[in-house]
C-alpha cells in the first residue's frame, strides 16, 4: 500500500512511546470505515514520529497522509500496519471540524463493539456511551498522574471493567493534558466529574470514545479508552515532554 489519508482517532500514551490509530477512506462492513494502527518495523512509535515537517503535532481529528508499507496483524491487533515515519514523514492535510465533526461521529459508530470488548477478535472500535464519569489523579510530589473513565454503553454489549467504580485507564494525550490543566487550576490532587458535570465543564453536546485493547500483559488484553471525542471539540495543549 502507498500513502493513505487517515483520520486520526487515537493518539495515546504508552510506557515507552505512543500509539496512534484511525480510519482510512476504505469502506468496511462493521466499522463503517477501515481501521489502521500505524506501527514501526522495529520498536515503538515515538512522539516525534507524529510531528510533520512543519513542526505540527498531528492529533485526533486531523486528517494526515501516512505512508503505510505492509499489514502486520497480530490478533487481536489485526489493524496493525508497518509505516514509514522517517523517509516519508506524516503530512497534515486538514481537520474534521464543526458540523462535519458532529455528523461524522454520529454516522460511524461501530456496529459490533462486542468483537473488541468481549470476543477480542479485533482491537479498535468507536462507541457513544450513555453515561460517563471522569477521574483525574495527580501526586504532585512523585509526579504520578492518571486519568480514568467509567461508562456504560447502549444495548446489551458492555465492558465489565468500564462499569466498575474506577473505570478504565484513559491514554488519550489530549485528555491527559486537559486533566493536568484542570488539576493545576485548583488545590486538589484528585478530580471526579459525573456525567452532567463533565459535559457542562466541557461545554459538550455529545461525547464519543475510541476503545481499544492493550498489548498482552499478565496473559490478558486489557480494555483502554484510547480517545475521548467531544462535540464541539475542547482545547488543550499537549506537551510532548510531559505526557
Amino acid at each position: 500500500m502507498s500513502t493513505q489519508e487517515i483520520l486520526i482517532l487515537a493518539l495515546t500514551k504508552m510506557k515507552s512511546g505512543i500509539c496512534t490509530a484511525g480510519f482510512t477512506a476504505e469502506p468496511a462492513p462493521v466499522t463503517r470505515l477501515r481501521w489502521v494502527r500505524p506501527t514501526r518495523e522495529f520498536g515503538v512509535v515515538l512522539p516525534e514520529d507524529m510531528v510533520d515537517a512543519t513542526g505540527r503535532l498531528i492529533q485526533c481529528g486531523d486528517v494526515a497522509a501516512l505512508h503505510l508499507l505492509a499489514p502486520r496483524p497480530e490478533p487481536p491487533h489485526v489493524e496493525d500496519w508497518v509505516t514509514d515515519f522517517i523517509r516519508q514523514r506524516p503530512r497534515w492535510l486538514r481537520r474534521l471540524e464543526g458540523d462535519k465533526r458532529a455528523e461524522f461521529f454520529a454516522r460511524h459508530l461501530d456496529a459490533a463493539p462486542e468483537e473488541v470488548l468481549v470476543e477480542h477478535t479485533r482491537s479498535l472500535c468507536l462507541a457513544q456511551p450513555e453515561q460517563v464519569a471522569a477521574f483525574f489523579f495527580w501526586d504532585r510530589y512523585s509526579g504520578k498522574y492518571e486519568t480514568r473513565l467509567r461508562f456504560t454503553l447502549p444495548g446489551e454489549t458492555q465492558c465489565t471493567r468500564a462499569m466498575q467504580p474506577r473505570g478504565l485507564t484513559v491514554t488519550d494525550l489530549k485528555w491527559r493534558a486537559l486533566g493536568r490543566r484542570w488539576l493545576a487550576e485548583g488545590t486538589e490532587t484528585t478530580l471526579s466529574l459525573e456525567h452532567d458535570a463533565l459535559l457542562e465543564r466541557l461545554g459538550a453536546e455529545s461525547l464519543y470514545l475510541t476503545l481499544g485493547l492493550s498489548r498482552q500483559w499478565q496473559g490478558k488484553y486489557w480494555p483502554l479508552v484510547h480517545a475521548i471525542h467531544v462535540v464541539p471539540d475542547y482545547e488543550a495543549e499537549i506537551d510532548l515532554q510531559n505526557l
